[in-house]
């Protein structure tokens, strides 16, 4: 009867750290979080800042430009690879 009540202790609280941890995935609308990656857009397809003297999304000139971000999921941006290293969270000095 002890074997069996504390595995069911420890499934539920596998349970509710496995449910908490997929809710941090998710904003408060039910949309999945994103953060802004920088370095990682191609020409023309940045969600936006693109420099002095642009006005926002799709402005960037070049792919991957260093000042120019795109939404992506959260916790993922530093794991994008490019060809000219990894996606950062800050803009990337050229």
């Amino acid at each position: 009867m002890m074997t069996r009540s504390i595995a069911l202790t420890t499934f539920a609280l596998a349970a509710l750290a496995s449910g908490a941890s997929m809710a941090q995935d998710k904003t408060m609308d039910g949309k999945a979080a994103m953060e802004k990656c920088y370095g990682v857009a191609l020409a023309g397809k940045n969600d936006c800042a693109a420099g002095p003297g642009t006005s926002c999304a799709g402005t960037s000139k070049v792919d991957y430009q260093g000042n120019a971000w795109k939404q992506v999921p959260a916790g993922t941006c530093t794991s994008i690879k490019t060809p000219n290293g990894t996606g950062s969270l800050s803009p990337i000095k050229a």
